[in-house]
């Protein structure tokens, strides 16, 4: 499947004002907001957020590489270009302790 059809079939973020990736600290290490653009990576994100317990475990880095489909060989060629997609492609992102933290609106 390709991004678009992976996307209709997650929750909606419509709800959320962004979602912040923590650290153990509880510091922000990114942030996505709720803004044009920006609304598929929320809501990947924020599925993530869901399905894995708000843990970005190296599970939930493999799912949202897989959610992304075609956007991450985009994001491989062109480092910075998707930011939201660099964060996943991290080495040790998995392993980092990071939790997701939806920001209701």
């Amino acid at each position: 499947m390709n991004f678009k059809d992976i996307l209709a079939t997650l929750p909606a973020a419509d709800g959320l004002r962004g979602l912040d990736i923590v650290d153990a600290t509880g510091a922000v290490v990114h942030h996505i907001p709720a803004a044009p653009g920006k609304m598929g990576s929320l809501r990947v994100y924020y599925a993530l957020a869901q399905r894995f317990d708000g843990a970005l475990s190296p599970q939930a880095v493999l799912q949202g590489l897989d959610w992304f489909a075609e956007h991450v060989a985009d994001a491989r060629a062109n480092a910075g270009a998707h930011p939201n997609i660099d964060l996943l492609l991290k080495p040790g992102a998995g392993d980092a302790g990071w939790r997701l933290v939806p920001l209701p609106a």
